[in-house]
């Protein structure tokens, strides 16, 4: 028996190298003409090779192609925030993968955008109720034999089952879990049937295993189902591994809930994509809050592992290291984007990093191997809560750099003089606020002004990193919130709102919403220009406000960074280097989603595709449309040829 496991454990070792080696071959295959994974790479660094669309030539972009999904949500129009298209597609083999926000999935070819095939998982609506969308799929392949491989879709929906598609036909997968699917809720949901258990970003792979977290809405309730993040074989879903976000009895970080507060603790949940360092077998794993996310008295102490980025071992959960970036969150301050997992120089070193963006608006750089910041941190002191029955943390991790990404404060003369009306509604709002301001500044028992807000700062929109400039993209939003805690009863009310005005104008002078240029080699902001117009301020010539958005960027080779975003239904192109805009195209729907990139098979252009569907938290319009563009033919079919 002893000789069997050693061959057993050979041959998986084996069967793992082959795979690592043909998973490298695909992202360096991917990185140059497809876009095999919802952030480019498996690391999410958003870059593409491609130049044939460059400086030079961005503005002579026009729409290749248009589809359309055919799911528009009526009510958006009305004020429902729920319904939102913030799909990224994927590119394989010629083959483009798209979700949609009733989690249809649909395979398009790449060039035309013409059907191949869709599946609808027939939601369970009264699971789901008003939130629907879905950011994307995930793709994996493994070789049966010499003449064929199986290739997989795999996707979350928003009713919680993890599904396995044919890549080829769009038929479920029989022989994974029962019948193409699992019940995500089995295991962390079972006491809870009535709360929500939904996956909205697409899994992650490696090796033979699929990695998924949840999307909860049970940070505003207790108790309710657990956060932790799960490892299914990816052949039969059976599951292999599970990390407790909450820490169980004599794992590290239980002491850090205090009494029994753990128990039954929802929130700390993975709802924003997960990074693979595939070369090291290390999956991030970005977590939110804890419930409440706003109100902490029922659980003291610092409550590992929210709020924190986690590395563990890909193959068997197990934790590597972390980092805590908030401390006892009653802020909603989750880490919401997909690391990004990159490279950056130390004292002529290439030293392999992820960088991992906060709605606090901080950004924080580790060395990827060990957690050491690679800029450093302090604790400083922080804000304390006045509401009964609370239990600060005395003090907040601050990076010395980069420098926080948005204000943080602002005074009566900082508030929004746009027009008339806004500056009297808004001096009017701040009259009846507390304002004390500064980071982490927790809701108190009156209504209180807090910045960054619930959607301030960095959200899950991410970043895109240039592996040659070392520069990482990032939009953000400048968007306050106001809000107050009850009672000792520990919850807040009513929930915060947004600190904007009748026009969902924000309250303080613009820019609103900007794109922002690090230098992750010094840790300084290299450039930062305002991100969307307001239509009605425009025509009144005030063009620099920027907006509010959602929905990241890519970045390329030639020297562009790709950005919808903003609700003001615009898809444009910057100059990487300068953030200069050199191109805006108008779209059906606001593009909260972020693009793609890629190399057509057979006429040898680039496209850049985005969704746009509007929707959502921002967009009081829907829309169905997926838009590719390109180089007129005749200038791609040149450019291809050198």
């Amino acid at each position: 028996m002893p000789r069997l496991k050693n061959i057993e454990r050979v041959v998986l070792a084996l069967g793992l190298a082959l795979w690592l080696t043909g998973a490298a071959l695909a992202q360096s295959h991917a990185a140059a003409s497809e876009w095999r994974f919802y952030g480019g790479d498996a690391g999410g660094m958003r870059f593409s090779r491609l130049k044939q669309i460059n400086r030079a030539n961005a503005g002579q972009l026009e729409r290749a192609w248009t589809y359309h999904t055919g799911e528009i949500d009526p009510t958006v129009s009305k004020g429902t925030n729920g319904f939102a298209f913030q799909g990224t597609p994927i590119v394989v083999d010629g083959v483009m993968y798209l979700s949609t926000p009733n989690n249809r999935i649909i395979a398009l070819e790449a060039e035309t955008g013409k059907e191949l095939w869709a599946f609808d998982p027939k939601l369970d609506h009264a699971k789901v109720r008003n939130s629907v969308r879905s950011r994307g799929v995930a793709y994996w392949e493994a070789r049966a034999n010499k003449a064929a491989a199986s290739k997989r879709i795999f996707f979350g929906t928003n009713d919680g089952r993890l599904i396995a598609l044919d890549a080829l036909t769009g038929k479920p997968v029989a022989d994974f879990g029962n019948d193409g699917g699992i019940d995500l809720r089995q295991g962390v949901a079972d006491e809870y049937p009535k709360e929500r258990y939904m996956v909205t970003s697409p899994p992650a792979v490696y090796a033979h295993l699929v990695i998924v977290g949840g999307a909860l809405t049970t940070e505003s309730s207790m108790p309710g189902p657990s956060g932790d993040v799960r490892a299914f074989d990816a052949r039969t879903g059976q599951l292999v591994w599970r990390f407790h976000t909450v820490p169980r009895p004599g794992e590290l970080g239980h002491e850090t809930w205090a009494g029994d507060s753990w128990k039954g603790r929802s929130g700390v949940n993975a709802w924003g994509a997960l990074s693979v360092d595939v070369l090291r077998g290390l999956v991030f794993v970005p977590l939110g809050s804890p419930a409440y996310d706003l109100f902490g008295g029922d659980r003291k102490g610092q409550n590992l592992f929210a709020n924190s980025i986690v590395a563990l071992d890909a193959l068997t959960g197990k934790r590597r290291w972390h980092y805590q970036v908030v401390h006892h969150d009653i802020g909603d301050y989750d880490i919401p984007a997909q690391p990004n997992l990159i490279t950056v120089r130390r004292q002529g070193r290439a030293v392999p990093a992820v960088a991992v963006l906060t709605k606090s608006g901080f950004l924080f750089v580790f060395d990827r191997r060990s957690g050491k910041p690679l800029f450093e941190i302090k604790e400083q002191p922080a804000p304390q809560s006045t509401a009964p029955g609370e239990f600060s943390w005395p003090t907040q991790p601050i990076p010395v750099k980069p420098p926080q990404l948005v204000r943080n404060r602002i005074t009566r003369e900082e508030l929004s003089n746009v027009t008339p009306e806004s500056r009297k509604y808004c001096e009017a709002l701040f009259n009846t606020l507390d304002h004390p301001g500064g980071a982490y500044q927790p809701f108190g028992t009156k209504p209180t002004l807090r910045f960054p807000g619930l959607l301030g700062g960095a959200t899950w929109s991410g970043a895109s990193f240039d592996p040659a400039s070392e520069l990482l993209y990032v939009n953000v939003n400048e968007l306050g919130a106001t809000g107050w805690v009850a009672g000792a009863g520990g919850k807040p009310a009513p929930w915060p709102k947004r600190f904007w005005d009748e026009n969902e104008w924000p309250c303080q002078q613009p820019p609103w919403g900007k794109l922002m240029a690090i230098d992750l080699a010094s840790g300084d902001i290299r450039w930062s220009v305002p991100l969307g117009v307001v239509e009605e301020l425009a025509a009144k010539g005030l063009t620099n406000t920027g907006a509010p958005n959602l929905g990241g960027s890519i970045v390329t080779a030639g020297g562009l960074v790709f950005i919808g975003g903003s609700n003001d239904r615009r898809f444009r192109a910057f100059d990487a280097t300068t953030g200069k805009e050199l191109w805006v195209a108008k779209l059906e729907g606001s593009g909260h989603a972020a693009p793609i990139t890629y190399l057509g098979q057979k006429t040898g252009r680039q496209f850049v595709v985005i969704a746009a569907g509007g929707g959502g938290y921002l967009s009081r319009h829907s829309a169905d449309a997926l838009v590719a563009f390109a180089l007129p033919e005749t200038q791609a079919a040149s450019k291809s040829k050198r």
